[in-house]
């Protein structure tokens, strides 16, 4: 007998500002199962510990492992290449966002960012992955 309840999607949030930690928290566990990480290097630990993810939210300025190279790493992974990321950042400048997009991330959002944009954005992401999220 095959159990046919929707998956909730895992979402990896990479943030060490607090304040925004708890907006993602708060706002995306509506529809999400959130798991937040202060950097780069705890989150690659995360993965690298078993726990799989249908995306990553990573800001570009975390200390110990910034963004951009999480990023490279999640990318340069088998394992967890098809994890799709998006970048969420209070740099506006082009070359940054550009960058990042031809390392392989999905999506590039400037902070201050609406949630309610941000969890579109997510929807479709994960879309792309064949998630549907309701």
């Amino acid at each position: 007998m095959s159990d046919n309840t929707p998956q909730i999607p895992k979402i990896l949030v990479v943030e060490d500002a607090e304040p925004i930690q708890l907006v993602l928290q708060k706002f995306l566990s509506k529809k999400f199962d959130v798991f937040v990480c202060a950097d780069g290097l705890e989150a690659m630990a995360y993965l690298q510990n078993g726990n799989m993810v249908q995306l990553i939210i990573s800001d570009l300025t975390t200390p110990n492992m910034g963004g951009l190279e999480l990023l490279q790493q999640v990318k340069a992974s088998s394992y967890f290449k098809s994890i799709p990321v998006i970048v969420l950042s209070g740099d506006t400048e082009s070359s940054t966002r550009i960058k990042c997009l031809e390392a392989g991330a999905e999506d590039y959002i400037v902070k201050p960012f609406n949630p309610l944009e941000l969890e579109a954005r997510i929807k479709v992401v994960l879309k792309r992955s064949g998630i549907t999220v309701s």
